[in-house]
């Protein structure tokens, strides 16, 4: 049996749903401070250095998410192919 389920959400609410913090307002401030300093000319500035912290929790973040969408397909490919497939 398939079923199919639209929801029609914002970001927002989606979020909200899920029980995931609202983060805008840290995001706001990130951008302004990086603004801030880029508009100062900061010595030595590097882009890439100033997000390195951020981009290697994110990385991490999206390989554990690949893996646990891996791992769901794998056994449920072998729960089919344990009922005859179809």
């Amino acid at each position: 049996m398939k079923f199919h389920v639209d929801v029609e959400a914002s970001p927002a609410e989606l979020r909200q749903l899920m029980g995931l913090p609202d983060l805008e307002g840290l995001q706001q401030r990130m951008l302004d401070a990086i603004q801030t300093r880029v508009e100062q000319g900061v010595e030595g500035y590097d882009p890439m250095e100033l997000m390195q912290p951020y981009l290697k929790t994110s990385l991490a973040g999206m390989d554990i998410m690949q893996r646990l969408f891996a791992a769901g397909m794998g056994a449920a490919a072998r729960k089919d192919d344990e009922r005859g497939g179809s």
